[in-house]
């Protein structure tokens, strides 16, 4: 029988981890203080950059920023309104395409993203006839690309539910379909809908590859452009864009762990 990692071997492994992930944020964060070839170290580029004077030198971030946000917004509406649904109807009147919905889900994690987009370019051409070109209209390519991630979060939390058990109490008592879906299906999956939407959003702000191909403006591709007149600035967004990510995985976190702990708590008082 194998035995666990003691702790203080834990420990080395987690603090080997941190320093790799923190010599990149810290050359980065010494980066964007450097100033210039003059030598030292200057706040110049930080405050320049919420500096409404220098609104239109930064403009190219800014909008690429909104377009981002956008998208996110429209990729998890895609998530909530179209894959949940299916998750929870395949999950009460048709369990045996479980396996098949997840091999679909799963599929777009298997294929890289260069690949995704030779099939998606015909593709775009018929979307540009019918909804335009705007931005947004990312948001269909995004929503193939957070399948897996999205649904991975809430099959675990529907998996953890008695899906039928709380739909046929519901129905028994009356409740029609909505209402089975909305006030008792919903706050159970609460869980799952928050932990799958920060995760869309944190792959939306970390796309490129899709954007850049089909030429559509984000906030990855404002930083490739802005790279090339500031860099400090754009070493500055990224290192913004990671914070902002890295508190999502902690609301998400924070959010896991509250659902635990009022289970243990529910269970207990039971």
């Amino acid at each position: 029988m194998r035995s666990a990692p003691t702790a203080g071997t834990r420990r080395w492994i987690l603090a080997v981890i941190g320093v790799l992930f923190a010599i990149p944020i810290l050359s980065m964060i010494e980066f964007s203080l450097r100033q210039g070839l003059a030598g030292g170290y200057t706040l110049d580029h930080w405050t320049g950059l919420f500096n409404p004077a220098n609104a239109s030198r930064y403009q190219v971030v800014w909008t690429g920023l909104v377009n981002s946000l956008v998208l996110a917004v429209v990729t998890v509406a895609i998530v909530l309104f179209v894959l949940l649904p299916t998750m929870v109807l395949v999950q009460l009147s048709f369990p045996s395409l479980v396996r098949l919905l997840e091999f679909i889900c799963i599929i777009p994690i298997t294929v890289p993203a260069i690949v995704l987009v030779v099939g998606l370019a015909p593709v775009y051409s018929v979307v540009a006839q019918i909804f335009g070109s705007s931005v947004w209209t990312l948001a269909f390519a995004y929503g193939i690309t957070v399948l897996p991630y999205a649904y991975r979060t809430l099959q675990s939390n529907l998996g953890a539910i008695d899906v039928i058990t709380l739909s046929e109490a519901a129905r028994s008592l009356g409740a029609g379909w909505g209402s089975v879906f909305w006030r008792v299906l919903i706050p159970n999956l609460r869980r799952g809908i928050l932990a799958a939407s920060f995760i869309s959003v944190a792959v939306v702000l970390g796309e490129f590859t899709i954007a850049s191909l089909l030429s559509r403006q984000n906030l990855q591709t404002s930083i490739l452009l802005m790279s090339q007149t500031d860099p400090y600035v754009a070493v500055i967004i990224a290192l913004l864009a990671l914070a902002f990510v890295f508190v999502l995985l902690l609301v998400i976190g924070g959010v896991g762990a509250a659902g635990q702990k009022g289970r243990r708590k529910t269970r207990t008082q039971s």
